[in-house]
């Protein structure tokens, strides 16, 4: 293949170009805030879970101690009643009175223990809320934390797609002096040899494989015409020659 040696400089510009462009990208995908932003992520879940079994908790604490409160209440209102009945003299009985005031100490009893179950029941709580707002306030710990390094990449992220931006109008005023036949090779190339697929021929060595060519390679090479595209004998990238190629 020919192409005149001011092209294959605007080759090697373009691939300039293009791995900059691939390192700006690999460094916007493998940012260290994407990581940090997926633990906090799978925190914020541990988190969310913990809160929700603590609400349920101090939820059903909460009727619990209802019911109890009803319970306590209902067996006073009992208790009163048959105080009443007992103080206003209505009933003369023996019988009927040591019945009922058997009944009076069976409800005092029952009174004593609902209360023991409502204390019991109010402590669960206490606890239970405690934990409700452990989990709450953690929560609101960690969600301002991932905002914090959400706001950290977005940053970088701009920052690295505006430099993107500039490579990318350097490299579309590059590609009209690359004619179509070496672009096409050029783009072959790269695609078998991770993205770089033009490399300079400097002090006898390839810049894209690193490795120095051999004397007879290199008298071949050198024997070339200086519109002949040249490749390299190791990687078989494109080489593109300069006054520093040692040729």
């Amino acid at each position: 293949m020919k192409a005149e040696p001011v092209a294959q400089q605007a080759l090697l510009d373009l691939q300039e170009k293009d791995s900059a462009l691939a390192q700006l990208t690999h460094r916007r995908n493998t940012l260290p805030e994407h990581a940090e932003i997926a633990a906090s992520d799978a925190r914020l879940r541990e988190i969310e879970s913990r809160r929700v079994a603590a609400q349920t908790r101090v939820s059903d604490l909460e009727r619990a101690q209802a019911k109890a409160d009803v319970e306590v209440e209902q067996v006073k209102a009992r208790r009163t009643r048959d105080e009443d009945r007992m103080a206003s003299g209505a009933i003369t009985n023996p019988k009927d009175l040591s019945s009922l005031q058997s009944e009076l100490e069976a409800l005092a009893r029952r009174i004593s223990t609902l209360e023991d179950e409502e204390l019991e029941v109010m402590e669960q709580l206490e606890a239970a809320q405690a934990e409700l707002d452990e989990a709450v306030a953690a929560l609101d710990a960690e969600t301002a934390a991932r905002d914090a390094l959400v706001a950290a990449r977005d940053e970088k992220i701009a920052a690295l797609d505006a430099e993107a931006s500039e490579a990318s109008a350097a490299r579309e005023s590059i590609r009209p002096n690359v004619p179509e036949d070496l672009f096409a090779l050029y783009q072959k190339v790269a695609a078998n040899h991770g993205g770089l697929g033009a490399a300079a021929l400097r002090a006898r060595r390839c810049q894209g494989c690193h490795l120095e060519i051999n004397g007879a390679d290199l008298r071949e090479l050198a024997a070339e015409p200086e519109d002949t595209v040249l490749r390299c004998p190791e990687c078989s990238r494109i080489l593109v020659r300069s006054s520093e190629s040692g040729v």
